[in-house]
């Protein structure tokens, strides 16, 4: 019988927590407290932190299963999974910046506490010890490896911009964001899901289909993201409700909704041209990007990402065990709460 999503993710956090935690070490002092503190490990002045800490690490249980998948140990894949989350994790560093986010985690954002440059420097010392891992020892299957996540990562970026670029248009199509979503985050997730078979030296086809896989939940994964940013718990996303729409984010919903026509497009599109909007205009904002179809349309964009990774699982010839545990994880990335 396969593993539950939450059996799956203890599962890796018990392989890849410990190992994170070494490489992080290997940081100099002023750089690994402020790394820890992001993580979740420790206050700010470095106690150790009541709270259990870190996201849910999905990209690297994901790394773990991707080996398994090719027949091999998960540990086979844990350079690959710390590879994958120190460059999520250099990135979730720099969005926060550049989205002016001050909460992450339920608790203030890193560049909050130790101020932007010293976030920036940290998401960088992040990224480069990603590659410095995973090259260690250098191998033809790291070396590999290394080169799939440095391109993955330059898609990555290349979607941020984007991201960013359309913060200083007044709108953006949706034919935009969907090729946005695609690159900002569906490049990552296509990584995770294939790295850990490209260090078991796995198929072409294998890994091909493991990294259609992880593109088509990336795609899932990011139009939910877009969901939550305007419907989310913030309790549960940690993160001020309505907080995309008060940051004027061109998401998929908006996206949807201005493209709809119609009263409530229109007064959407007068509403996102105000200097700032109060907390009674972001949840109208948010009524009103319901009510032009946009929070369906993202809905259905992850239930259509879905069925996409279940037919490139079934065609990627993967251990079995391995497939019914990836499509869990891909189910708990499209169903979690908000």
């Amino acid at each position: 019988m396969s593993a539950s999503a939450a059996e799956v993710l203890e599962r890796a956090r018990v392989l890849v927590l410990p190992a994170l935690i070494e490489v992080t070490d290997r940081l100099s002092p002023e750089l690994a407290l402020p790394v820890r503190y992001h993580f979740g490990w420790v206050e700010a002045d470095g106690t150790p932190s009541p709270s259990s800490g870190g996201g849910k690490s999905v990209r690297s249980a994901l790394a773990l299963l991707s080996a398994e998948a090719a027949g091999a140990h998960a540990s086979v894949g844990l350079p690959g999974a710390l590879g994958v989350e120190l460059v999520h994790n250099f990135s979730l560093i720099h969005d926060d910046i550049i989205d002016n986010d001050s909460l992450r985690r339920h608790r203030p954002a890193l560049w909050k506490v130790f101020g932007v440059g010293n976030g920036i420097i940290v998401g960088d010392a992040l990224h480069t010890l990603a590659f410095e891992q995973l090259l260690d020892p250098h191998t033809p299957a790291r070396v590999a490896a290394a080169a799939d996540l440095a391109a993955a990562t330059s898609i990555m970026i290349a979607g941020q911009s984007q991201d960013m670029r359309f913060d200083k248009q007044p709108s953006a199509s949706v034919e935009e964001c969907m090729q946005m979503l695609s690159r900002k985050t569906a490049a990552l997730m296509a990584h995770a899901s294939s790295v850990g078979a490209v260090l078991a030296e796995a198929s072409a086809p294998l890994v091909a289909g493991l990294r259609r896989f992880g593109l088509e939940i990336g795609k899932g994964f990011q139009a939910m993201d877009d969901l939550l940013g305007i419907w989310g718990d913030p309790s549960i996303t940690g993160k001020p409700a309505g907080n995309d729409l008060r940051e004027r984010k061109k998401s998929l919903p908006v996206a949807v909704a201005l493209e709809s026509g119609g009263m409530a497009a229109a007064e959407l599109a007068e509403l996102l041209r105000g200097d700032q909007l109060s907390d009674a205009e972001v949840a109208q904002a948010a009524d009103l990007v319901e009510e032009a179809g946009g929070r369906k349309a993202a809905e259905d964009t992850s239930r259509r990402a879905l069925e996409g990774a279940r037919g490139a699982l079934r065609s990627a010839g993967a251990d079995s065990e391995a497939s019914a545990e990836l499509l869990a994880l891909a189910e708990f990335i499209v169903d979690r709460e908000y």
